[in-house]
């Protein structure tokens, strides 16, 4: 267990939410659970981080999740444990 905390604490962590979006809270509190640090841009009131992540993911749906480089749409848990490799 301590190898995959170690293992995704190198991964870079970036997640474009909202305070009110459901979504948001559920992959913020996955990552809690499993011991992920992440970075938190909240979008509905920081105008450079939304514009970025529109440029990025191409939409204004949240939440915009970056592993390392690798995209995750909403709160996708598959994807997201195979991103983290958890």
């Amino acid at each position: 267990m301590r190898d995959v905390i170690l293992q995704n604490q190198m991964k870079k962590v970036q997640i474009y939410s909202t305070p009110v979006c459901h979504f948001c809270n559920m992959a913020k509190d996955y990552f809690k659970e499993n011991g992920i640090s992440y970075e938190e841009y909240n979008v509905a009131t920081d105008m450079e981080k939304r514009k970025e992540m529109v440029e990025k993911s191409g939409q204004m749906g949240v939440p915009v999740i970056l592993i390392d480089d690798q995209l995750v749409l909403g709160f996708d848990k598959a994807k997201l444990a195979q991103a983290l490799g958890l």
